[in-house]
């Protein structure tokens, strides 16, 4: 090739399971057992705790960053408006919220998953769980909050940023709300959001599911109003005979 591109060479899975075609039965009954014992070990853990409100945001952050700062800050507010601060329980952001949380009276939580780097289980965290695939681990982080703040990071925070707002779009969830946090960081991507709308590939009221901020009174006070408007909020109590405990 010529120009600024290389060539690329395609490297081999280490696990082609996903790549062989269909398997014998027993082994995706297998899976799929797998997948429902995930599914409840982590709706056991995370029964109890709660309210929730969930921090998204990069495991890349130090301590000496801006939004490590500001996402530790997020967590004293959420433990002063009496809700639990739930992450993805690793470092950077993730580190940052459960931390301000922790040091400020409030219920930490983490949902952690297992991968080859960048993700390690912070200290900050009351409670925590480990999960072994993606989509279990985000559908717990969504299941059991009432709003959503979504810190600068990478490909997994837009990951989790775009099935959330997917989620309140087509009113599969209710209506919570879900805050951009870092103007000047999300500004290409609300640009190309509003470009979308134009285009009509997505609705013009669509941009009013998301709150861009750089002010954390006014994200604290938009979640606050919304949810305590609009929401009851219970937690509910263990049945011993389910060999259940808080």
């Amino acid at each position: 090739m010529t120009g600024n591109y290389k060539e690329r060479r395609i490297i081999p899975a280490k696990d082609p399971v996903y790549l062989e075609g269909p398997k014998p039965r027993i082994f995706e009954l297998a899976f799929a057992w797998q997948i429902f014992v995930e599914f409840i070990k982590g709706f056991r853990t995370m029964h109890f705790t709660g309210p929730c409100i969930t921090v998204f945001g990069s495991a890349r952050f130090n301590e000496d960053h801006k939004y490590y700062s500001a996402a530790r800050e997020f967590g004293k507010r959420i433990a002063e408006m009496g809700f639990s601060t739930l992450t993805g329980g690793g470092p950077g952001i993730m580190e940052a919220a459960n931390r301000g949380a922790f040091e400020n009276g409030g219920e930490s939580i983490g949902c952690n998953i297992k991968l080859p780097f960048e993700q390690k289980p912070n200290p900050y965290i009351h409670t925590s769980i480990t999960f072994n695939y993606f989509f279990i681990r985000k559908v717990v982080l969504v299941k059991y909050s009432y709003a959503f703040i979504i810190m600068p990071g990478g490909f997994g925070t837009m990951d989790e940023f775009f099935e959330t707002l997917t989620l309140v779009q087509t009113k599969t969830i209710g209506g919570f709300p879900i805050v951009l946090f870092g103007k000047e960081y999300f500004e290409p991507l609300m640009s190309y959001i509003a470009f979308m709308a134009t285009e009509g590939t997505i609705s013009p009221d669509d941009l009013k599911l998301v709150l861009v901020t750089d002010n954390m009174d006014e994200a604290i006070e938009h979640i606050k109003t919304y949810v305590l408007n609009n929401y009851s909020i219970k937690k509910r109590k263990p049945i011993w005979w389910l060999f259940e405990k808080v």
